[in-house]
């Protein structure tokens, strides 16, 4: 499947379908306990059996939802094999159940409960889970189809590869160019695969490199064609078509932290406009008392999977002396810098209005700082000066950072200075958790005036 070079094609995302999916299966589980413990003790003890089952179910639940998110439950794989789905559900029911009982008579409690109900409750609740996902397939194939996943394969010079369900984008065709040096050919490609969970590329060994690096940093699972993987039959490599592919690049956060991520940002940032609306106020106020409007200097930046977006920053620069592209870093004794805004910068206050790129979903409050396309490291743009640069993009911007809490901020004026703060950026890409987040955040207030903030 073929487009214009101007317009490349992307597919239809299923990641939020699969969200609904498992939601669906949630509720479909929990419908199948309920029904299995109430059927059971309405049938053995009328009215009051169907009152102690109901509680014998609100006990189980807890530990079985705890269970089944962590076993894979509600996973990929359960999506694309129901039985083993089942499986799992079945397997977190009879943990659930055991530590149930364990409780109940470490509580010394067992006797309030009828054991007979229990366990015929338990088994039939078994029956339905099973019974239940299988019916489940039909609800499955509608919302996502057969094959669960979008995979695309992107055709740019190499052999062609068949896949059953996969998607064909000619990479002459649309446009997409792997080169490295070029962040408008990165941004191309970052929106083409912007849907895409993975990508298979078929091109000329000469190009392999810089393809893997170029999806390293897309936040796309990808590989690579090399036809020395069929042919030596190599281990923990995958041969689809015929042809063996070289995984060289995951997604850095699985759905479950990418979902975790994503809540603490709404909620914080949303918190944190409402406490400091005052603040953001009072500052539009002076910078129009001063020198006028606008209040707000919009920037496009690079974000996640090397994708374009504006960034919101306080105006802090004469309307006359704005640098759109970045290419000179502010200094102590700029001239272009306002009183307000020399003020503001020196203590962050400035960055503040990305709190709405934050809401958005452009930004997340702790992440690799978005830089500007002429940002420049001495003499040489950033990504000039080391070729993992892109690397950094597998995550989302952040309004923080792990380089800005180790002081690593404000002008580069020698190579080294991006150097240290891309390995900040990925250790923190490799090594990401939410409790990380967290300490940078409060590390983050420690650092917000700064000598280097000019």
């Amino acid at each position: 499947m073929t487009a214009p070079a101007d317009a490349p094609v992307q597919a239809r995302s299923l990641e939020r379908r699969r969200l609904q999916c498992y939601l669906a299966l949630i509720v479909a589980d929990l419908g199948s306990l309920f029904v299995g413990f109430g059927f059971t003790g309405f049938l053995y003890l009328g009215t009051a059996g169907f009152v102690q089952a109901s509680v014998l179910w609100q006990l189980v639940i807890p530990v079985f939802l705890t269970v089944a998110l962590y076993n894979g439950s509600y996973s990929m794989a359960a999506l694309l094999a129901a039985r083993d789905g089942a499986l799992r559900a079945i397997a977190a029911l009879a943990i659930s159940s055991a530590v149930v009982v364990f409780i109940a008579f470490y509580t010394k409690s067992t006797q309030e409960f009828s054991r007979f109900l229990f366990a015929a409750g338990s088994l039939l609740s078994v029956a339905l889970l099973l019974w239940m996902r299988l019916q489940m397939r039909s609800f499955v194939r509608w919302r996502c189809g057969t094959r669960i996943i979008n995979e695309v394969v992107i055709e740019d010079g190499g052999p062609p590869v068949a896949i059953h369900g996969a998607r064909r984008m000619d990479a002459a065709a649309l446009g997409l160019r792997p080169r490295l040096d070029d962040p408008d050919a990165l941004n191309r490609i970052g929106m083409a695969l912007h849907t895409v969970d993975r990508v298979v590329i078929s091109c000329r060994p000469e190009r392999r490199v810089a393809w893997a690096m170029i999806l390293r940093g897309a936040n796309v699972a990808g590989e690579v064609l090399d036809e020395t993987v069929a042919e030596l039959g190599a281990h923990g490599a995958r041969i689809a078509g015929g042809h063996g592919l070289l995984r060289v690049s995951v997604g850095p956060l699985g759905l479950r932290s990418r979902v975790m991520k994503r809540l603490f940002d709404v909620v914080v940032s949303a918190g944190a406009l409402l406490m400091l609306a005052p603040l953001l106020g009072l500052v539009a106020i002076a910078i129009l008392i001063e020198d006028g409007s606008p209040v707000l200097f919009v920037q496009r930046r690079v974000g996640r999977s090397n994708r374009f977006f504006d960034v919101l920053k306080f105006r802090s620069m004469r309307t006359d002396r704005e640098d759109s592209a970045g290419s000179r870093s502010a200094s102590q004794t700029d001239d272009r810098v306002t009183r307000v805004g020399r003020l503001i910068r020196r203590t962050s206050i400035d960055e503040l209005p990305q709190l709405f790129n934050v809401l958005k979903g452009d930004m997340s409050l702790v992440g690799p700082r978005p830089h500007a396309l002429g940002s420049q490291a001495g003499d040489k743009l950033f990504w000039e000066v080391d070729g993992r640069y892109w690397q950094r993009h597998a995550l989302k911007p952040g309004l923080t950072g792990l380089a800005q809490v180790r002081g690593l901020r404000g002008a580069t004026d020698r190579e080294s200075d991006l150097q240290q703060r891309l390995n900040a950026d990925l250790e923190y890409v490799d090594g990401w958790s939410p409790w990380r987040d967290i300490g940078i955040l409060l590390r983050t207030l420690r650092v917000v005036v700064h000598p280097r903030a000019f």
